[in-house]
């Protein structure tokens, strides 16, 4: 199974967004490798659109994604949102840890930690970003990344299905992503130090990814994460026809 999700981030009004979903929607049902399960397609949307997203995407072969979650499921926690309640309306993954909740707002490996736990004990997939902050040789970036999914496991291993989002900070927003021999360097040593933490974790690739970008990476990633270069659903339409092309 190849992965193809998007995060939608905060750039669309609520229109231009529920259109995006509705579009990735038919994409999907015109996907022959989509409709087989040999490609699996995520949206993530803001929370104001989830409930609308999951509406539309009712009956689909598309998954919801959430952009964040609250580390508690219930209490006094005045603007978060309960994966509970996440689980209950339709979203099935959630991210967690992206670069930019850990460097704008702050969310420390602590934090991190137990929003990854509280999205496996509400039977959601954690789509878990990690990356190193500097550019550096694969084996060290490997190192850092496996550190931080140690962490975000909070040091133990789980049988459920984890998304790891690999995205090199040093690459977001970038005109380019990194290097794909780098890529494929760093997650082939992921992927060997995973196999008893986390069997079931799936490496994506994300960090300025686009269209042609997948065909370099495989089969050292199980799929890309994409952000900006896929706000457009035609070039959505190509990354999914490029995934159902992979051998």
């Amino acid at each position: 199974m190849t992965i193809v999700a998007v995060s939608l981030k905060m750039y669309f009004e609520r229109r231009r967004t529920l259109d995006y979903v509705d579009r990735a929607a038919r994409i999907a049902a015109g996907s022959g490798a989509v409709v087989s399960g040999a490609v699996t397609l995520a949206v993530y949307t803001d929370f104001l659109t989830l409930d609308a997203a999951s509406r539309t995407l009712q009956g689909t072969d598309v998954l919801l994604g959430a952009q964040d979650l609250a580390a508690a499921d219930r209490g006094a926690c005045t603007g978060e949102v309960s994966g509970a309640d996440l689980a209950a309306l339709g979203v099935r993954t959630v991210e967690v840890g992206h670069f930019e909740r850990r460097t704008l707002y702050r969310e420390d490996e602590a934090v991190v930690s137990a929003k990854t736990r509280a999205a496996l004990r509400n039977g959601l997939i954690p789509m878990l970003c990690v990356g190193e902050p500097e550019r550096t040789a694969p084996e060290a970036a490997a190192a850092t990344v496996v550190e931080q999914i140690r962490s975000a496991l909070g040091g133990r291993a789980t049988d459920q299905e984890l998304w790891i989002g690999y995205e090199p900070y040093w690459a977001i927003g970038a005109p380019a992503p990194a290097p794909a021999d780098e890529v494929r360097a760093v997650c082939t040593a992921v992927r060997e130090r995973l196999a008893g933490l986390a069997p079931r974790a799936r490496l994506l690739y994300g960090g300025s990814a686009g269209p042609g970008l997948l065909t370099r990476l495989a089969p050292a990633v199980d799929g890309v994460f994409l952000g900006r270069f896929a706000h457009d659903p035609a070039a959505l339409a190509a990354v999914v026809e490029e995934a159902a092309a992979l051998p």
